[in-house]
């Protein structure tokens, strides 16, 4: 992966691939930082106050779980897409680009499930900024398949849709449960419990030990 450059159509924009994956690290890197300054408790508490303010903190402790999990989950993805990449043309760049953009902006939706978790506006919105870093993915994942030409030399077909099968499974679980939240955003939450059983339900298929090398090109 490491010797790898993506070169661009039409402009000749050279991107070298540990850059471009050193960007994206950076953006996941930032954006669970930013979770993690959410929690808070108020400055100068009396003794006797300081156990309610962690109560009222579990809120927040918990929506930074809950997105440390996903923002954990979508980067470990994204390094499992880019091994499957030889060759990036401009709409895989730019779906990687919107993919960052949404991960970058987690923390608000985060902030707000943490303070208004129990209401359906704050429950649907995180589901749909969920969601839509998924579809995402998996559009970059569908573009392997499209254009085959974009992946590794020896890159399975099957390998690739095992990928995609999974990112549409996470899809749906986080776009079903908006219209969950709308009956019950307590209801909608414990929906996405579904996506633990992705990595039972959905498996890729198993891959030879030896990685097939990158190529360096140009597309069309």
């Amino acid at each position: 992966m490491n010797d790898r450059t993506f070169r661009l159509p039409r402009r000749e924009t050279v991107i070298g691939a540990e850059r471009l994956l050193f960007f994206g690290d950076a953006v996941f890197a930032i954006a669970i930082t930013l979770l993690a300054l959410d929690i808070t408790v108020p400055e100068g508490l009396a003794d006797s106050e300081v156990g309610a303010a962690l109560r009222d903190a579990v809120p927040k402790m918990g929506a930074y779980l809950l997105s440390f999990a996903v923002i954990g989950a979508l980067w470990l993805a994204q390094h499992a897409v880019f091994r499957l990449v030889a060759t990036l043309d401009r709409w895989l760049l730019n779906l990687y680009l919107a993919l960052l953009a949404v991960v970058a902006a987690l923390p608000f939706p985060t902030r707000l499930i943490s303070e208004y978790g129990d209401t359906t506006a704050g429950t649907a919105f995180y589901a749909a900024n969920i969601a839509l870093a998924l579809a995402l993915l998996a559009a970059m994942t569908a573009s392997l398949l499209v254009r085959p030409s974009l992946a590794v030399a020896g890159a399975e077909p099957g390998r690739i849709r095992g990928s995609l099968r999974r990112s549409l499974f996470l899809f749906g679980v986080f776009a079903t449960s908006i219209p969950v939240a709308f009956a019950s955003p307590t209801a909608a939450k414990y929906w996405w419990l579904l996506a633990i059983l992705s990595s039972l339900l959905v498996r890729s298929p198993k891959t030879p030990d030896q990685q097939a090398p990158g190529v360096t090109g140009t597309t069309a």
